[in-house]
């Protein structure tokens, strides 16, 4: 039996890269289809590279060739039209159809915890996350009615040492080293769970090609569960600086910048904690390893490796340097 054939839409983001890295190191016979613009993360040398665009379905039909898979994986899918081309360009073409989905699906906020895979979808808070619920629910009618097989995966906050956790990125890190205060949502005690992509890849390595995850659901994730104060101390810690942080409500944080205020109110201003179980029935040997103190000396670390990647977002430093003003605690 030869060596099972995968093909990535897409492999160079922060998750799929992992993947990507691990998937090849496991003797997959690994196929990545992409654009061709440069990335800041290698492609394996032995991965094959197909040059087509996933949003023109004609040069994707170029670039595979005739090849069959033994399983595809989107990681750009994000709206049911996606999915749809995605149906009909490997519709018999594959063993296996993989959709990256999103944990932010999750009822949010979730009446009950830890979240699992039969945790309702529903979040009135975040497009991003009703669009991927859509495509959910488009596979699952594809199941049903004619047996596509699709596999959804629910990566929660997956992280790799370019991603700083908090809205802002590297602002947050560069307020903290000016000894500026930073801005942490709530009371900076609702628990949140990271995952760094390597730990990522092991899970979900693990299900691929593999009989009892067609026309289901699962989602991937560390057992390491912080506050948002925790996460701000662990960046700190490598910086050498102690942060001065103020806690503001998410309501006023969504009320002075909408965008950031969509993330926090559809996801990381609720308390996410996931139970693996299910993961685990499939994938016995799965656990994640990396703790995120590690992962915060990774991202100081390369963030200072190079002052390219310190670009502070001029416009929400402002937005938040008025939330610093408006909330920072007065004297008696």
């Amino acid at each position: 039996m030869g060596a099972m054939r995968v093909l990535f839409i897409g492999g160079s983001g922060i998750i799929s890269s992992a993947c990507a890295d691990l998937a090849v190191e496991r003797g997959i016979d690994l196929y990545l289809l992409n654009r061709g613009h440069s990335t800041d993360r290698p492609v394996p040398s032995a991965a094959t590279v197909l040059r087509g665009d996933i949003r023109d379905p004609r040069s994707v039909a170029t670039a595979i060739n005739g090849r069959d898979f033994d399983a595809v994986v989107d990681w750009v899918g994000f709206t049911p039209q996606h999915v749809r081309t995605d149906i009909d360009l490997f519709r018999g073409r594959t063993g296996q159809y993989v959709f990256i989905s999103s944990a932010s699906a999750y009822q949010t906020p979730p009446a009950r915890v830890p979240v699992v895979e039969s945790t309702p979808l529903s979040n009135p808070f975040w497009q991003y996350s009703r669009d991927k619920i859509a495509c959910e629910q488009l596979l699952a009618e594809a199941y049903r009615t004619e047996g596509f097989p699709a596999t959804i995966v629910r990566p929660s906050h997956t992280y790799d040492r370019t991603l700083v956790p908090f809205d802002g990125g590297w602002t947050v890190l560069d307020r903290m080293r000016r000894g500026k205060e930073i801005v942490v949502h709530g009371d900076g005690t609702s628990l949140w769970t990271l995952t760094h992509h390597t730990d990522f890849a092991r899970g979900f390595i693990g299900l691929l090609g593999h009989p009892r995850t067609i026309g289901d659901a699962f989602h991937i994730t560390s057992d390491d569960v912080l506050t948002w104060d925790q996460i701000a101390h662990a960046l700190a810690k490598p910086l050498a600086v102690e942060p001065r942080i103020v806690h503001v409500p998410s309501d006023a944080i969504a009320a002075a910048d909408p965008e950031w205020g969509a993330g926090l109110l559809g996801d990381k201003a609720h308390s996410m904690i996931f139970d693996n179980a299910k993961l685990r029935d499939v994938v016995p040997d799965y656990v994640a390893t990396v703790p995120f103190e590690q992962g915060a000396r990774e991202i100081v670390t390369w963030h200072l490796e190079d002052p390219v990647r310190q670009r502070v977002d001029e416009r929400l430093d402002t937005v938040m340097d008025r939330l610093v003003e408006a909330y920072r605690p007065r004297p008696l």
